[in-house]
C-alpha cells in the first residue's frame, strides 16, 4: 500500500496528492499519515510547493468528506427507528436513545467534527453521522476545513522538516493514535456510567 501511494504521488504530483487524500476519506486504509509527510518531503525534492500541497490535500479531504456527508444524509432518523424496531431488543437501544443522540450531535456536533478531523481513521468516518444529523452543510464545511487544515499543515510541515527521514513520523503517529484511542475509550466509559446512573435515577 505504501509503495503504491508513494508511486502515485511521485508520478502525478499535485493530482496524486489530491486523489490520495480524497480516497483516504473514502477508504481509511489509505492513511494520511503517509500521504501528507511524503507530500511535505516532495516539496524539497521536486517542483511541488508547500502551499500547493496544503491546498490540494485539503481540497481532496473536503471532497471525500462531502461524499460521506451525502451518504449520511441518506440514513435519517426514521430509518434508524426502523432498525431499532427490528433489532433494538438485541442491541438494547430504544427510539428515545436515537433521538437523544441526534439532539446531542445537533448541539455539539460541530466541535466533534472539528476535533475528530484530527484523529486517525475517525477523521474520515465522522462525516457520516454529521450527515445523518442533518447538520448545517455550510457549518459542516467550515469546521471540517479548519480541522483538516490544521491536520494537513502539521503533517506536511513534519515531512518538510524530516526530509528523507519523513517515514519516522509513522512511529510517532502510532503513539499519537494509541493515546487518542485510550482517551476516547475513557470518555466512552465515563459516558456509559453517566448514562446508566441517569436512567437509574429516573426509575427511582
Amino acid at each position: 500500500m505504501q509503495e503504491w501511494i508513494i508511486e502515485m504521488m511521485e508520478q502525478f504530483g499535485y493530482i496524486g496528492v489530491f486523489l490520495m487524500m480524497a480516497l483516504e476519506n473514502l477508504f481509511p486504509p489509505i492513511p494520511s499519515e503517509i500521504v501528507l509527510p511524503f507530500g511535505g518531503f516532495l516539496t524539497i525534492n521536486s517542483d511541488l510547493h508547500v502551499i500547493g500541497v496544503v491546498i490540494v490535500a485539503t481540497a481532496g479531504s473536503i471532497i471525500g468528506a462531502i461524499i460521506l456527508f451525502g451518504l449520511g444524509t441518506m440514513i435519517d432518523v426514521e430509518q434508524m427507528e426502523k432498525i431499532v424496531d427490528k433489532w433494538g431488543y438485541i442491541l438494547r437501544v430504544k427510539k428515545e436513545d436515537i433521538h437523544r443522540a441526534d439532539a446531542w450531535f445537533d448541539q455539539y456536533g460541530y466541535w466533534t467534527v472539528l476535533f475528530c478531523r484530527m484523529v486517525p481513521v475517525v477523521r474520515s468516518l465522522i462525516s457520516i453521522p454529521a450527515g445523518m444529523s442533518n447538520m448545517n452543510f455550510i457549518l459542516f464545511l467550515v469546521f471540517t476545513t479548519i480541522g483538516t487544515l490544521i491536520w494537513n499543515i502539521v503533517l506536511i510541515m513534519i515531512g518538510v522538516v524530516l526530509g528523507e527521514n519523513w517515514e519516522a513520523v509513522l512511529e510517532y503517529m502510532d503513539v499519537y493514535s494509541s493515546v487518542v484511542e485510550v482517551i476516547l475509550g475513557i470518555l466512552f466509559v465515563v459516558f456509559i456510567v453517566w448514562y446508566v446512573r441517569k436512567k437509574k435515577k429516573k426509575r427511582k
